[in-house]
């Protein structure tokens, strides 16, 4: 899988016609760019800035945007947007470093500055400019995110500056004739409140977008294209009981019926209860044939004695797919493999600048099957975002408690357990983040807060209960607010809440004798703590 496979073609043209190109640099909240869009209704694409200029052309953008990035225009060998991008005649975005870039390119000058800006900003609207229709007008002073250190010091023939901030005098710099305008701002991240509103006027406006992008159509259209391709077929799938693979399964299911065999492998790496709930909606309440293979004591052993988290999560994956293999091999006749691929597993499968997606994913995820398999692939979801695939859950009628569950990585409780993995341990951490999830949905916090998990840390501390000295274990508990899942805070439980989840976590999980609350935050780019 490639980055440029990330094209669709079977989707319809009455469903993509209009369609954004999104040109990624190497930012690392390029994602977030598309997510807007979609938000908008708007379907995009991302794709690596050195894109050729004639698949830049057969994708018929109606509208171009040039992400940020790490790099600097002023360095030898920098990235540079093909010369197609500003002869499409279609209209163009540049964001920070797609600003910078496209005034170097277009005859401006860009230079490093010693007055650099990053995080919170404030830009002062000078004129006006079809980006700030119904949003800003001229003498207004704008809260803005920014996050660069070279700066635009020389417009292009045609431009003209829209907007300036203390650090950056070209702001928002416009071009009407050619409709090519450059923010050297993050428009797509929350911290700007009226990013998502410019990026709408940008496609709405601009270029000239519709907003036909919507889950209703795309689950009739995805269910067509299924059968189309399936046909008579046997289809395996390996279901987690998380959003993706409960997504495609219901998805898949409708299409084709009993010609779908989902295969759930328990690895005993999940949380209390929630391998009989995959189960019982699947088997019971669906009627999609499914095997259960129940593995936990398969992945103990295999975990017995690794400290290591890399190793862990190698071992898991490894096992899994070992698993799967054995598990598909008794259905028989199956020729096609479903995975519950998304699109930023799409655009994440190479790195197009040499960013930390790599590292990202594998901290996440458990590996992928097997070439020996040879089934051949069907992704009913490879074109969503997470966002999307929740709201085609709703579509297909999944229970809210599936579609609206935190995100829960690949290899389960294994990473909340550091150090060795053991029986005792994951039933002490799951008795401790039963109680936690427990008070977080009396409390009326689920919906609020974007992931929450308690963590069985690798230390025992003394202590006195009652009239007895204790010897056990520590707990830590998290949970994190975040819109896009790329950054997130600490939530600001009060302490009377702590202090019950952590008073109930000691009273009734033997084997801990303290409790603490990880406050901190996620900056953009980083992985979840462990």
């Amino acid at each position: 899988m490639t980055a440029t496979d990330s094209q669709f073609p079977d989707l319809s043209e009455e469903l993509t016609g209009d369609r954004i190109l999104i040109l990624d640099f190497g930012s690392q909240v390029t994602q977030l760019i598309a997510r807007r869009l979609r938000e908008s209704g708007v379907y995009c694409e991302i794709h690596p800035f050195n894109m050729e200029s004639e698949r830049i052309a057969a994708f018929q953008p109606r509208g171009i945007i040039m992400s940020g990035s790490p790099a600097s225009v002023t360095q030898e060998g920098a990235p540079r947007a093909p010369d197609a991008v500003f002869s499409q005649g279609v209209p163009v975005l540049g964001i920070c470093y797609g600003q910078q870039t496209m005034c170097a390119q277009l005859g401006g000058a860009v230079q490093g500055s010693d007055h650099r800006e990053f995080g919170r900003a404030y830009i002062e609207v000078q004129e006006s400019c079809q980006l700030f229709d119904g949003l800003w007008q001229p003498g207004q002073r704008e809260q803005v995110w920014m996050s660069h250190g070279d700066r635009v010091t020389a417009l292009p023939d045609g431009f003209r500056v829209v907007a300036q901030s203390d650090g950056a005098p070209f702001a928002v710099i416009a071009d009407d004739e050619r409709r090519f305008y450059g923010v050297q701002f993050h428009p797509e991240v929350v911290h700007t409140p009226h990013g998502a509103a410019l990026l709408r006027n940008f496609t709405h406006g601009v270029a000239g977008c519709t907003g036909r992008w919507t889950m209703a159509a795309f689950r009739g259209e995805e269910i067509a294209r299924i059968r189309a391709k399936v046909g008579k077929s046997k289809v395996i799938l390996g279901l987690s009981g998380g959003v993706d693979s409960s997504v495609a399964a219901v998805l898949l299911h409708e299409a084709i019926g009993e010609q779908l065999t989902c295969i759930f492998v328990d690895t005993g790496l999940m949380r209390a209860g929630e391998a009989d709930q995959v189960v019982t909606l699947f088997r019971d309440h669906y009627n999609i044939p499914l095997v259960h293979r129940d593995a936990a004591d398969l992945f103990l052993g295999k975990l017995a004695g690794v400290t290591d988290p890399e190793q862990k999560r190698k071992i898991i994956g490894a096992t899994f797919i070992d698993v799967f293999d054995e598990e598909s091999a008794k259905v028989g006749g199956a020729e096609f493999l479903a995975q519950g691929t998304l699109y930023p597993d799409v655009i994440e499968s190479v790195s197009f600048t040499g960013g930390p997606s790599v590292t990202i994913k594998s901290h996440h995820n458990v590996g992928g099957l097997p070439a020996r398999m040879k089934l051949k692939l069907v992704e009913p979801l490879r074109e969503l975002f997470k966002d999307e695939v929740r709201a085609l859950g709703r579509e297909l009628g999944l229970p809210e408690a599936f579609i609206g569950r935190h995100p829960f990585p690949g290899p389960g409780l294994a990473i909340r357990v550091p150090g060795e993995v053991t029986a005792e341990k994951l039933e002490i951490l799951r008795k401790a983040d039963t109680i936690y999830l427990e008070e977080i949905r009396n409390a009326g916090l689920y919906d609020a807060i974007w992931q929450a998990f308690a963590v069985l840390l690798p230390v025992r501390t003394v202590g006195v209960m009652g009239d007895g000295r204790t010897y056990d274990y520590a707990c830590a508990l998290r949970a994190v607010t975040s819109v896009d899942g790329m950054t997130a805070d600490y939530y600001p439980f009060d302490h009377e809440f702590l202090g019950r989840v952590a008073t109930r976590i000691i009273n009734e999980v033997r084997g801990i004798n303290r409790v603490t609350y990880d406050i901190t935050s996620k900056p953009p780019g980083t992985i979840e703590w462990e």
